[in-house]
């Protein structure tokens, strides 16, 4: 039997992380709300409604340091909330019949979890209190749901644990704006493992009217360039469901490792909302701080998502590298020579060796394109050298000016390993050529090229392809020597 110490948790950093005058906070949560890219287009049938994330995972940093990332992940739960709530409106008035299908229901309860930044301790812990209160108002607590999770060994009561806490207060004023009407179960995360969190989640998943909240920020006070390397390798790692992060990746580790194994054990998926760190938002870029978002969809988006991952690299793996190029071309036009790369900051996919073509384009038209035809290097480092190559060593153009690089478009193409082409003559290679799909390179002694599939764009006739390739090396495209080696390889490329 609990006893109810505290009725009421009074809020700790109001006025520090965020303001302590209900307006003020108001329109600053506002601000954060209205301000994120939103999820869902305009145009989309009103009686369609957004679907509300079943869990996310959100910073909890001062207001003016992590507020615009919090915030592009709670404008999907409020949309979501606003569009239910006016759609139960319109069937509970008899509206529209017909045209709009009824709801299963607000999210009502909350499930919060955050780490412990200022006592250790064992397992996890819940507050003894009833009401968790912000400038904003009160919050009630679900002692039902609590009491589904007393039970487990790991799990204890500790007001201590909760009373200066703020990796689950800072989340409240965004749900209070976020949501209609809601309790919480708040639980700080101490040593606990992935399993342990696991057991809480299993018991308190629920179905539509739950939301979990994963509360964590990312690295911690290294610089901008490192902070953005460590950050990207964390975000492969979450939407990989790899339960191995670190306090060093996010000092919301144990929670976010539980949530991971959950989502893997049950087939589920996890999406990237938004990640920066505080240089981005209101700090210097010598000591930042790294803040990302993320959202598990329902089951059914999950399915489609999975689909869309079939591709060779994920879109967080694709953002990641495209962000390294542009890290590497900036790096000199800020005077550092090079751009030193911790291999250790990357999954091992990363750092296998492979081979790219990087291209950059201004204003619609070619600015640079440099590559590598042949796997030598980790592909983080032969991304890194061929996108400084591309904007300042092409022979075809002049250095890259810092006053183009803000407008540079980046084009990665990512090669599959070359295969020998063995044909006897040019009309064999024309009918063996597949228009779209292959990159071909020609090398008959000391001349080689290549096109890249890209091309065929441009020369989609595969006779004009050959031609212009053969004159691109510097061989008489009239003329067919048996000596020649001819590869074909493909492509995955993206911008």
């Amino acid at each position: 039997m609990v006893t109810l110490m505290t009725a009421i948790r009074e809020p700790a950093v109001a006025g520090t992380f965020y303001p302590n005058d209900p307006a003020l906070l108001s329109a600053m949560v506002d601000q954060h709300l209205s301000s994120a890219e939103s999820l869902f287009p305009t145009g989309v049938p009103s009686q369609i409604p957004p679907r509300m994330p079943k869990a996310i995972i959100a910073p909890h940093a001062g207001y003016i340091y992590s507020g615009p990332t919090a915030g592009r992940i709670y404008s999907e739960v409020k949309a979501a909330s606003d569009m239910t709530a006016q759609t139960d409106k319109i069937n509970q008035n008899g509206a529209n019949q017909g045209a709009v299908t009824p709801t299963k229901g607000i999210q009502t309860r909350v499930i919060l979890l955050g780490p412990s930044h200022r006592v250790a301790f064992q397992g996890v812990a819940l507050p003894t209190s009833s009401i968790f209160r912000t400038p904003l108002g009160d919050v009630p607590l679900d002692r039902p749901a609590m009491k589904c999770i007393d039970d487990l060994p790991w799990v204890n009561y500790s007001d201590n644990a909760h009373r200066d806490e703020h990796s689950l207060e800072v989340h409240l004023p965004f749900l209070q704006r976020s949501l209609k009407h809601f309790s919480i179960v708040p639980i700080v995360v101490g040593d606990a493992s992935p399993d342990q969190v696991t057991a809480i989640l299993e018991r308190l998943w629920g179905g539509d009217e739950t939301l979990i909240v994963v509360s964590s920020d990312l690295s911690h006070f290294l610089d901008y360039q490192q902070a953005n390397q460590a950050d990207n390798a964390t975000t492969l790692k979450i939407e990989r469901l790899e339960p191995s992060l670190t306090g060093q990746e996010a000092c919301g580790c144990r929670p976010v490792n539980g949530l991971l194994r959950y989502l893997k054990t049950h087939g589920m998926a996890i999406e990237t909302v938004d990640v920066r760190n505080s240089g981005d938002t209101a700090g210097d870029k010598q000591r930042v701080v790294g803040y990302g978002a993320w959202r598990v969809p329902n089951k059914a988006a999950s399915t489609h998502h999975d689909k869309r991952r079939n591709s060779m690299w994920s879109t967080v793996e694709q953002q990641a590298l495209l962000h390294l190029a542009r890290d590497a071309i900036q790096s000199p036009l800020k005077g550092q020579k090079n751009l030193n790369i911790n291999l250790e900051l990357f999954p091992d996919r990363l750092k296998e060796e492979g081979a790219c073509f990087v291209t950059l384009n201004l204003a619609g038209k070619l600015r640079g394109c440099i590559g590598s035809l042949k796997a030598h290097r980790p592909l983080v480092v032969d991304i890194a050298h061929n996108a400084q190559s591309a904007a300042f060593k092409d022979p075809r153009f002049s250095p890259l000016t810092s006053e183009e690089y803000p407008d540079i478009e980046i084009h990665l193409s990512i090669l599959t390993k070359p295969s020998l082409l063995e044909v006897t003559s040019r009309e064999a290679l024309l009918q063996s050529l597949r228009p779209e799909k292959d990159g071909l390179i020609v090398q008959d002694g000391g001349k080689r090229a290549t096109y890249l599939p890209s091309v065929w764009s441009q020369l989609p006739d595969p006779e004009q392809f050959v031609t212009e390739l053969w004159r691109k090396a510097g061989l008489n495209p009239n003329e067919w020597n048996e000596r020649t080696n001819l590869y074909t390889y493909s492509t995955e490329e993206f911008c």
